[in-house]
C-alpha cells in the first residue's frame, strides 16, 4: 500500500499552534510514563522539549491575542512548515532548515507580557531554566553521574524507581502539567473561545489549589 503524510495546505498561525498543543500532550504522557518507571534523565530530557513548546505556543498565541504579529512570526513560520528534505532521498537533499533563534522568542514574550516584567530579566529566567535541563539533553558528566550510586556504587541504567531522584522529578513533573494548561487556556483566547478560556483559567486555579502550592491562587486573590 502506498503511504502518504497529511499536511496543512494554508500553514496558518492557529495551525501551528494546535499542532504544537498536539506534542504537549503527546509529550505530557511520555514524561509521565518515564517517571513512573524512574527513567529521570530521559524525562529531564523531554521536559527540555516541552519548554520550548510552551515558548514556541507563547509566541505565537501572543501575535493574534495582542494583534503584535511582528515579521520574526512568519519567519518562524516558513521554518516550522518546511519539509525536511527537498529531494527524493536525504542524501540528494540539500534542505536547511533557517530556525529562529531561541533569544528572539523569548525576546518578544517578555516585551510583550507587559512594562511590569523587565524583558531582560525574562529573558534571562527562561534561558536559564533551558540551561538546567541542557545537561540531560546532551548527555553532560554532572546530570550522568546523578545514575551513579547505591550498594555497591553503579549506573542505575534500568531506571531510578524508589530514589530521592525520582520523588524529586516526579515533584518536578507538576509544573509541566501546570504551564500546559496555561498554553491551552492561550490558544483559546487565540482562537476566540472566551467561554473556553474562562474556564482553563479556571480550572489551571483550582489545579494549582489542589496541588497544595496555591501560587496561582494566592496572586488571584492580591489582584
Amino acid at each position: 500500500m502506498d503511504s502518504f503524510a497529511f499536511r496543512y495546505i494554508e500553514k496558518t498561525i492557529h495551525q501551528a499552534m494546535v499542532q504544537k498543543l498536539a506534542r504537549v500532550i503527546s509529550g505530557l504522557h511520555a514524561a509521565r510514563l518515564l517517571m513512573e518507571k524512574g527513567f529521570v534523565q530521559e524525562q529531564a530530557a523531554l521536559q527540555r522539549m516541552l519548554d520550548e513548546f510552551h515558548e514556541d505556543i507563547t509566541f505565537l498565541s501572543y501575535a493574534v491575542i495582542f494583534n503584535n504579529r511582528i515579521p520574526l512570526h512568519q519567519k518562524y513560520l516558513d521554518a516550522f512548515y518546511e519539509e525536511e528534505f527537498d529531494a527524493p532521498s536525504a542524501i540528494e537533499s540539500t534542505q536547511k532548515r533557517l530556525m529562529v533563534k531561541r533569544t528572539k522568542i523569548r525576546a518578544y514574550i517578555a516585551q510583550v507580557s507587559g512594562p511590569g516584567l523587565d524583558p531582560s530579566t525574562g529573558v534571562e529566567a527562561a534561558r536559564t531554566l533551558s540551561k538546567t535541563y541542557s545537561g540531560y539533553v546532551h548527555g553532560a558528566s554532572p546530570q550522568i553521574m546523578d545514575m551513579f550510586g547505591g550498594n555497591p556504587p553503579h549506573f542505575h541504567v534500568n531506571g531510578m524507581r524508589g530514589t530521592p531522584l525520582q520523588e524529586e522529578h516526579q515533584h518536578d513533573l507538576w509544573n509541566y502539567f501546570f504551564r500546559s494548561i496555561i498554553s491551552f487556556a492561550l490558544v483559546a483566547k487565540a482562537f476566540g473561545d472566551e467561554e473556553l478560556f474562562r474556564s482553563l483559567y479556571d480550572y489551571h486555579i483550582e489545579f494549582d489549589r489542589q496541588s497544595g502550592r496555591n501560587n496561582t491562587v494566592q496572586n488571584a486573590d492580591e489582584t
